[in-house]
């Protein structure tokens, strides 16, 4: 027990005066004679053994109505550390991403615990809050209570260290203070918990679904297309127990074009395909009916009309397995001979091919570093008899290196760079027992670009810097395979197609997305994304024939977008949330050591009330001493 004012307690000293005052009364006791002397004698022995008693009893009740009296002006009472320390700070993080969506035993996660901090969060304090996609630092009750029941869902998730460290820079940098987390999460598995928490309480409120399963329209793809029908893929997953037949349609924007039902009874991954009529403008949707988690319950696409990749090849060599890969609907290849060639179409390209040039001249050196530029990509392809210092004139003006000489030498083309962009998603598994194609010259080359392909001693036999690659060998049927192998195709191809990266079937929100759109804009001309609700103008550079757009954070909604110039529609662009929530695994927070665990919002500012009071008995003692004074006026009474 403890006392708010316990220099009040010297005053319990004082009771010594009516205990000296009792046992050394001045009152004498006076004699008087009387006749009956015997009689007498046992009448006096008995009152003065009655008078004594109540004495003692006047006195012990007198006494204790005293100390109590004194007791309670001292105002004593209990309380842990925890409530003693004045200098309190606490944070709230509540998780509003998608896995939350999950019902409860009284409704949707969030929505419940929202309602509950609306409820239970009181006081004249600063409030400090944040979420996965917003923050208030030292917010008054009545702002929090006016935000926090409009907190949307999110996409974005923040692990346990994020969470950690977003706290820690809503703290003051106060050591002596008590610093609280309240940690409101479902706990979807997603990071470790850390170790290092920095003196922090924290007390993690685990909000559990009643119902742990879901189905997922996980990605869509085509997987063929002819002139009239193209085949669409859509890759869908289940967890836990779901019906059995769940069915899917296919929407054109707001028109149903089919409907087709899928059985998980055997399987928790199903692919279900949909044939789609060619058409020049598709606003596709794919949408199932399930309550558990509904945001990966829609997918959205964009099928536009093909716009053509232009290549132009400058051939002295032969340029047969040019025209074969480039030959295709999805490009315009143009080839021309380097003694006819006409410079006006290289502005209009988008991938450039020098094939095998003896001699490249100034003229075409300035062209290309204009085409450069303005976004164009180039692929340098030497002729085994070129002239050095024209080449070394060209990379020059790129800041690749240059070519020493060329050296007779057959060698093997082993090594492949799988985490450059022209190979990431090209094989599912790093391959190392393919038949190797192989050169029989090459140029030695001194430069810092990066590798492509490389030789077997680890010299490179593409390099690239930004958007110029280079070939240090020809590839004619003379020096080289490399024009039968399986290599040609995907490193060609996707050189070209990384010149004008028009849009994919979709796009998923949150992660880095860059596109380009074939279209010339005049100066101060932007391209805008629009839907029937919000409009936004994306991080994009124009060039000369394209503008290349970048999107992260925007847009923030899931759905189709129209990319528009000056109003004028160009096409259409699709987002989709990340589907990594849709899998219902979770962590255990008991396991995060030091944490204190509850299982609802209204258990944990039950704790924390209880952790924080103050037991205050003054007004029990001050009870006590109206008792013992009405004690002490019964004994002088009706005590005979």
């Amino acid at each position: 027990m403890q006392f708010k004012h316990p220099e009040l307690l010297y005053a319990l000293f004082l009771l010594v005066i009516p205990i000296i005052i009792h046992l050394f009364q001045l009152r004498r006791f006076q004699k008087i004679d009387f006749t009956n002397v015997a009689f007498l004698k046992k009448v006096t022995i008995q009152t003065r053994k009655s008078s004594q008693l109540k004495k003692w009893l006047t006195l012990f009740a007198r006494l204790l109505a005293l100390a109590c009296i004194i007791i309670a002006f001292a105002q004593p009472f209990t309380a842990s550390n925890s409530a003693l320390n004045t200098q309190k700070e606490t944070v709230i993080y509540v998780d509003n991403s998608f896995s939350m969506q999950a019902k409860g035993p009284q409704g949707p996660l969030l929505q419940r615990t929202l309602q509950d901090l609306y409820t239970k969060v009181d006081g004249a304090e600063k409030i400090s809050w944040f979420t996965n996609d917003l923050d208030r630092k030292n917010a008054s009750v009545q702002d929090f209570k006016n935000e926090i029941l409009s907190v949307a869902y999110t996409q974005r998730q923040l692990n346990p260290s994020e969470v950690l460290l977003k706290a820690n820079q809503l703290f003051s940098k106060d050591e002596n203070s008590e610093k609280r987390l309240i940690y409101i999460s479902d706990f979807q598995l997603k990071g470790t918990f850390p170790d290092e928490r920095q003196d922090l309480l924290i007390d993690a409120v685990q909000l559990k679904p009643v119902n742990a399963s879901n189905i997922s329209i996980d990605s869509t793809y085509i997987s063929s297309k002819s002139a009239e029908i193209t085949k669409l893929n859509v890759k869908l997953s289940a967890t836990g127990e779901v019906p059995e037949n769940v069915p899917v349609s296919l929407y054109n924007g707001d028109t149903l074009i089919a409907k087709s039902g899928i059985n998980f009874s055997e399987n928790n991954h199903t692919i279900l395909s949909f044939d789609i009529e060619n058409t020049s403008d598709f606003k596709g949707k794919l949408e199932l009916n399930e309550s558990n988690l509904p945001f990966d319950n829609t997918l959205y696409f964009s099928i536009n009309a093909p716009n053509k990749i232009k290549v132009l090849s400058i051939n002295e060599g032969n340029a047969n397995y040019l025209q074969r890969l480039f030959g295709q609907p999805e490009f315009e290849y143009t080839q021309q001979t380097f003694d006819q060639l006409n410079y006006n179409i290289i502005p209009e390209q988008n991938f450039i091919i020098l094939n095998e040039l003896k001699n490249i001249p100034a003229s075409l050196i300035t062209t290309l570093r204009s085409f450069s530029d303005n976004g164009g990509n180039v692929l340098v392809i030497p002729a085994k008899d070129a002239t050095l210092s024209n080449y070394n004139s060209l990379f020059a003006n790129f800041g690749i290196g240059s070519f020493s000489e060329n050296i007779e030498q057959e060698k093997k083309i082993t090594q492949i760079i799988f985490d450059h962009p022209l190979y990431k998603e090209v094989f599912e598994k790093q391959v190392v027992n393919f038949q190797y194609p192989k050169v029989n010259s090459y140029f030695t080359t001194s430069s810092n670009a990066t590798p492509v392909l490389k030789f077997e001693d680890g010299k490179p036999f593409i390099l690239q810097s930004g958007n110029i690659y280079v070939s240090s060998a020809s590839f004619n049927t003379e020096n080289s395979n490399f024009q039968s192998s399986p290599l040609i195709v995907p490193t060609l191809y996707n050189m070209a197609q990384q010149s004008l990266q028009l849009p994919k079937l979709y796009y998923t929100i949150g992660k880095i997305n860059n596109f380009s759109v074939p279209v010339q804009l005049k100066q101060d001309e932007i391209l805008t994304l629009r839907d029937s609700i919000v409009s936004f103008i994306p991080l994009q550079q124009t060039k000369a024939n394209k503008v290349d757009i970048a999107t992260v954070d925007e847009p923030a909604n899931a759905g189709t977008y129209q990319i528009e110039k000056e109003q004028q529609f160009i096409e259409n662009i699709s987002y989709n949330y990340n589907r990594h929530e849709s899998v219902l695994q979770y962590a255990d927070p008991e396991d995060w050591q030091g944490a204190e665990v509850h299982t609802n919002v209204e258990e944990l500012f039950d704790t924390i009330a209880e952790i924080n009071s103050i037991n205050s008995f003054w007004k029990w003692f001050a009870i006590f001493a109206l008792l013992f004074l009405m004690l002490e006026m019964l004994i002088l009474k009706f005590y005979k």
